[in-house]
């Protein structure tokens, strides 16, 4: 039965082939050096690359693939011509290539490259001449010590002329004083005798597709190749195999086979089907064969964070097929970048691409890696293949359940037979020749054998037929071709590894599906229509990052803050968004098909953060749809056939490639009327959603996509056009700073709108890490771009170096005329300090730890700039030395244009708007100097004279231990492990100090020697015995305020301060009888909801958004002042605590009260509960009046509060208070605490804060023990 698919001889996007291409050397311009090769004319002639050229392609042109002929020539030979003799190797190599037009759409070229014998005389003399040119330069330069200068001269003649006039430019005589020198080195590896040796030369047949139909191409060339090679002349002419598999062979349809003939055999290709990964036939095995799993993972983590990656090997197919094994396993997501597994040469000024890239390099014979020239390698992962070695940047997250899916991946290799550990030597890209059967019945046979349709009998006749085959001597393989058995051998192998390729490709597609099952929740859909959201695009959120990170695994978390900020994920989302208004691309579209099946297992976000692996199972199925299709052919193509061919024309010369009849093969011919393929089994309808498959050519990225630049101008070698590369590259990271900084700046200043209620939150501390890792590897892009001089991996790093070194040798003449005494005043002198902070922030962090690499001390400095707000200024002031900088970067680097360059420190600046603390929170284990200065009231400033205080500061990371000030000092300097962000500072003096140890401060003020950052602790109390509430101790809240002077804290800063200690005029208001008189009952409830209400909002954000704890209890507006004001509203007067109102007093009254009963007589039959809450309020207060510190009756309730809210006992607490008999006489009718109403109000409140855990600074609590 037949049936038949649509004529495609008219539409060359559903041809097989779009183009074939011969490349080789042209004999009319004779031998042109390869300039760009890098190759030194101490090397042989006969192992120099020589320029080659495009011969012949058919057709001309493609509507919408036009050709590059340029391009396609440097990939079909990226070392150029090369040259061999008979007593080199002439096997055949294979390699792919990929090739990108203009409008994105990719093309796969398939290269055959093998050697045929030079008979042009012009070359074979040209070759002769070189080569005695050579051998008499290198004899001389050997014997002699010194070259001459006209050896040197003679060395440059054949750069710059073309090599087929070298032969009658040499006069008589010279040419026989070459040969005579000559004669003693027949034989020599890379000799060459024109008169013994054989010269052969490359020559490469490619074959351009729309998809990577790897082994049907391979086949189909190998078999090509072999026909030429043959002595038996083929079947047909050569163009009718070309022009059949041009303009006769069709695409097959989705879901199915198709079955053509080369010019030995048939050849079986197949693509998947709308529900199946796309086609991806690079085999996956050899991949992890040659690297190992735990590289592959490594490498596919540096792939979706978009790094750098370099690939290097011997072999460039290897480089393909790596390059092509990692984006497929990419699925759903696309690389966006520089994509150019293959460069030569001259295509190596693109390691100075300062975006992240995917390339390849050929590694040469005996070639390091240390002979390469990176640029920058910070962000770098190099990827050494036929040493089996990944070398990846070095804070690369661990990708989400890495364990077990190394685990997984383990075990499907190993039921292929495969060692998981990597390191096996894959099998070499020498192009495998087509089997030759006995004749073309016996193929038919093997084709019916392989589609079912062979009953028994016909079944036995094949074996006897096999087994003759074997008897006539057909196990011995003639003229390259291979027996029966090794055929079905390499049909074996193909089906298994594309049965393992689709396995490797469904474990990595379940992976990203679990990661992502939930994305279209988290899709923010704010423009109205498409045109809107394009002239908005940039400053539209598109996917809600901070609410996606809230519902995943904590372990998840580092890997998945990076990769939502890739391009790639961001061209993902960016295309949901679209699909609003077009129509989904392919990816994308099965990917949503599948997560429609992963929503069986959707569960709730709570439990999503604690989800168990799970394995693929699906894989036998995949496996399955595959191996149908391979070994039942679905359809075929029309055979090759005669065409009407000129009389002389396709004669066959074995060896030689003819030259192609252009006029049949340029252009679709009448046979295209006659293009069907038919099928062996029933006939099926192709529905449309087959005809838009997954895998079908890439249609034009629209204009939404991000801006890349063309593979055409990537690929061009010109000086104009690298120049144009480079002048991109510059506007690219100009472009991409301003996109970094403004995105810094918005969500830090979201962040500040939750600190002050006004938003809801939006950013967590490790997405501000991941933007500011952002902005590290930005800046060293930046500084590797044109750098051709370099100390150790890192760029920026390196031209610190120098210019630390440059400084060194400017300063050392003053050094020695002793500036020891102005460095010591620039240590002590605040605004000198700044002025050559650079090399003393670069000082210190040299010293700061010695396990730093340079990458990480260029991250360290980049963190302290930030923090201190010098970073732009820092760099200006590094780019001021321009002789520094044309001796380190070529004349294209972005550092080199001054315009770009002010624009970039400009952006950089507009972070100074904003606070960060990025260098205090990262590098938490570092030892960091404090100065701490004491600050007393102006008036009272010469009491400080005689008191002796002691301070203990604490922040995020631990206490600085009890610091004595020395005697007569207001300051002390210490160095301790790295407090983090301050937050309490306990100040105070000795018991034995007396009576006259007593002033009043107004604050307290610590400086961050490394940062610069101040800290200001308010006080506006008394220290001292008798004196205020006398207290020899108290504990202060601190306010980060910005480097420099004191007073200009509120210029400096963008970022309003925290809550501080309450004031010395708010404790005044409080104190007073007038103050009591003036609050009004609904501030103070109003305050105290405020407070709780932010408590509150603490607690539900993500832990890492929160705040100080410690500021919302005891700061100004915390809880504490709050709850005092609620006690202390309504007081009836002040002569029951003498001359000053203290709430402790009250307190203290009303637990003697509840526990002697008969207090005053008015006690006496009282109905107050007894109970545990009772018993925990007495208890409590006791332990805080006998605690050995001595904190006064401020810090004593401020300790009363912080405990009671800790333990849950405070909305037990305050009904006791106001039940005692005490109360009445205390307050006035309408006071707050005999309000019922106000009471039962303040209790719920309380009541509220008890569903959180409350931990205490251990500043608050010491000496307490509860």
């Amino acid at each position: 039965m037949n049936g038949t698919t649509a004529a495609t001889g008219g539409s060359p996007s559903c041809r097989f082939a779009h183009y074939f291409v011969v490349c080789g050397v042209d004999t009319e311009t004779g031998l042109e050096p390869d300039d760009g090769a890098g190759e030194g004319f101490e090397q042989s002639p006969i192992r120099r690359s020589f320029k080659s050229k495009v011969l012949v392609h058919y057709p001309e042109n493609t509507d919408r693939n036009p050709f590059n002929k340029d391009a396609v020539n440097m990939l079909c030979l990226p070392r150029g011509l090369s040259f061999r003799t008979q007593a080199d190797s002439l096997d055949p190599q294979f390699h792919s290539f990929t090739i990108a037009s203009d409008d994105g759409t990719r093309s796969y070229g398939f290269v055959h490259t093998f050697f045929e014998e030079v008979t042009n005389p012009q070359i074979i003399t040209a070759m002769q001449t070189l080569y005695q040119m050579h051998h008499v330069e290198h004899h001389s330069s050997s014997s002699v010590s010194s070259p001459s200068s006209s050896a040197s001269s003679s060395a440059s003649t054949p750069s710059t002329s073309s090599m087929d006039s070298l032969a009658s430019s040499l006069e008589e005589s010279d040419a026989e004083s070459l040969t005579s020198g000559v004669s003693g080195c027949l034989g020599c590896v890379g000799s060459f005798d024109a008169a013994r040796d054989t010269l052969y030369v490359s020559k490469a047949l490619c074959i351009i597709t729309p998809l990577p139909f790897l082994q049907a191409s391979r086949q189909f060339l190998a078999q090509l190749h072999q026909a030429v090679t043959s002595q038996t002349a083929p079947p047909l002419p050569l163009e009718s195999y070309v022009y059949n598999i041009l303009y006769e062979v069709p695409l097959p349809p989705p879901g199915r086979s198709l079955r053509f003939h080369g010019v030995q055999g048939p050849i079986v290709c197949q693509r998947p089907g709308p529900g199946e990964l796309p086609l991806g036939e690079y085999p996956l095995g050899d991949v992890f064969s040659l690297l190992g799993v735990d590289n592959m993972v490594k490498l596919l983590t540096c792939a979706l964070l978009e790094t750098q990656v370099l690939l290097y090997s011997k072999d460039y197919q290897r480089l393909m097929m790596v390059a092509e094994g990692i984006t497929t396993l990419l699925f759903p997501f696309q690389w966006q970048h520089i994509y150019l597994p293959i460069i030569s040469t001259p295509l190596h000024h693109l390691l100075d691409a300062p975006v992240p890239f995917l390339m390849g390099i050929q590694r040469r014979d005996g070639a390091q890696r240390s002979s390469l020239h990176l640029p920058h390698e910070a962000n770098l992962c190099f990827v050494d293949i036929d040493n089996h070695c990944v070398e990846a940047p070095e804070d690369i997250p661990l990708f989400p359940d890495q364990t077990e899916l190394i685990q997984e991946l383990s075990e499907v290799l190993l039921s292929f037979g495969l060692p998981p550990r990597g390191g096996m030597t894959a099998k070499t890209t020498t192009s495998s020749t087509s089997p030759r059967l006995s004749s073309l019945v016996l193929e038919d046979l093997m084709e019916d054998r392989r589609n079912g349709n062979l009953g028994g009998e016909e079944l036995a006749v094949l074996e006897r037929l096999q087994a003759l085959a074997r008897r006539c001597g057909g196990e011995k393989a003639s003229e390259g071709g291979k027996t029966l058995e090794h055929v079905l051998e390499e049909e074996k192998e193909e089906l298994k590894a594309a049965k393992l390729n689709v396995q490797l490709r469904e474990v990595f597609a379940l992976r990203f599906a679990a990661m992502f099952g939930r994305y279209e929740d988290f899709i923010v859909n704010s423009a109205m229509d498409l045109d809107s959201w394009l002239s908005n695009r940039e400053g539209t959120c598109s996917f809600d990052k901070g609410s996606f990170l809230s519902v995943q695994p904590a372990t998840h978390l580092h890997f998945l803050s990076r990769f939502l900020e890739t391009s790639m994920f961001s061209s993902f989302i960016d295309g949901k968004v679209i699909s609003r208004w077009v129509d989904r691309e392919p990816l994308q579209q099965l990917f949503d098909s599948r997560m429609e099946r992963e929503r069986l297992y959707d569960i709730s976000d709570e439990e999503s953060r604690k989800r168990p692996y799970r394995k693929c199972t699906t894989l036998f199925e995949s496996a399955q749809a595959i191996e149908r299709r391979l070994l039942k052919s679905d359809h075929t193509a029309i055979h090759p056939h005669l065409l009407d061919m000129r009389i002389g024309q396709g004669r066959h010369h074995p060896g030689y490639f003819p030259k192609l009849q252009a006029d049949v093969l340029a252009q679709a011919y009448k046979y295209s009327s006659r293009v069907k393929a038919s099928r062996r089994t029933e006939p099926r309808r192709i529905t449309a959603s087959e005809h838009t498959g997954s895998d079908i050519e890439p249609k034009q990225k629209p204009n939404f996509t991000r801006r890349t630049i063309r593979q055409s101008k990537l690929l061009n070698p010109s000086p104009e056009v690298v120049s144009q590369t480079h002048r991109e590259f510059v506007d690219g990271l100009l472009r991409e700073c301003r996109l970094k900084t403004k995105r810094m700046l918005m969500e830090r200043i979201g962040k500040e709108c939750v600190e002050l209620g006004q938003g809801e939150a939006n950013i967590t501390g490790l997405q501000e890490n991941t933007l500011i890792h952002g902005l590290c590897d930005l800046l060293e892009r930046t500084w590797g771009h044109g750098l051709q001089i370099k100390q150790g991996k890192c760029a920026i790093w390196s031209h610190l170096l120098h210019y630390q070194a440059a400084q060194e040798k400017m300063e050392a003449p003053v050094d020695v005329a002793g500036s020891n005494c102005l460095d010591q005043r620039l240590s002590e002198d605040g605004s000198l300090l700044q002025r050559g902070s650079l090399i003393q922030d670069m000082r210190f962090i040299q010293t700061m730890r010695d396990d730093l690499s340079e990458v990480g001390q260029a991250r360290a400095w980049i963190h302290l700039a930030l923090e201190k707000k010098m970073l732009s200024q820092h760099l200006k002031e590094l780019l001021t030395n321009q002789e520094l900088l044309r001796q380190l970067y070529k004349p294209h680097a972005f550092l080199l244009c001054e315009e770009e360059r002010e624009q970039f420190l400009y952006h950089l600046l507009s972070l100074n708007t904003v606070d960060y603390l990025c260098f205090t929170r990262t590098f938490t284990s570092i030892s960091i100097p404090y100065r701490v200065v004491i600050i007393p009231m102006k008036k009272l400033s010469i009491a400080m004279a005689t008191v002796n205080p002691w301070v203990c500061v604490s922040g995020e990371l631990g206490d600085s231990g009890v610091r004595q000030i020395p005697k007569n000092s207001q300051e002390i300097f210490f160095q301790c492990k790295n407090l983090g962000r301050l937050s309490t500072l306990q100040l105070g003096v000795q018991e034995n100090s007396g009576l006259l140890a007593k002033c009043l401060i107004d604050c307290v003020v610590v400086y961050n020697e490394i940062t610069g950052h101040t800290y200001r602790f308010p006080c506006g109390r008394w220290l001292g015995k008798g004196v205020g509430d006398g207290s020899l101790e108290r504990v202060l809240i601190g306010q980060l305020v910005s480097p420099g002077a004191e007073e200009e804290a509120g210029k400096w800063s963008g970022t309003p301060p925290e809550l501080a200690s309450p004031s010395q005029s708010v404790r005044t208001v409080l104190g007073s009888l007038g103050g009591r008189s003036r609050m009004h009952s609904a501030e103070v409830q109003e305050d105290l909801r405020e407070a709780a209400n932010n408590l509150v909002k603490h607690f539900h954000k993500p832990e890492q958004e929160r705040g100080n704890l410690t500021v919302l209890l005891c700061g100004e507006g915390g809880l504490v002042l709050a709850l005092e004001k609620f006690l202390l509203h309504g007081f009836r007067s002040n002569r029951l605590f003498q001359r000053n109102v203290f709430v402790w007093d009250f307190v203290e009254k009303a637990v003697v009260s509840l526990e002697t009963n008969d207090q005053m007589g008015d006690l006496q039959g009282s109905t107050l509960p007894k109970g545990p809450p009772c018993d925990s309020l007495c208890r409590y207060v006791h332990a805080i009046n006998t605690s050995p510190r001595n904190i006064g009756k401020e810090g004593k309730f401020q300790l009363f509060v912080c405990l009671g809210i800790r333990d849950r006992l405070l909305s037990q607490w305050f009904p006791l208070l106001a039940e005692c008999p005490l109360t009445a006489r205390t307050y006035e009718d309408g006071a707050l605490l005999r309000d019922r109403a106000a009471l039962h109000s303040l209790c719920r409140i309380l009541h509220t804060l008890n569903d959180f855990s409350i931990t205490l600074e251990a500043a608050l609590v010491k000496g307490v023990e509860l």
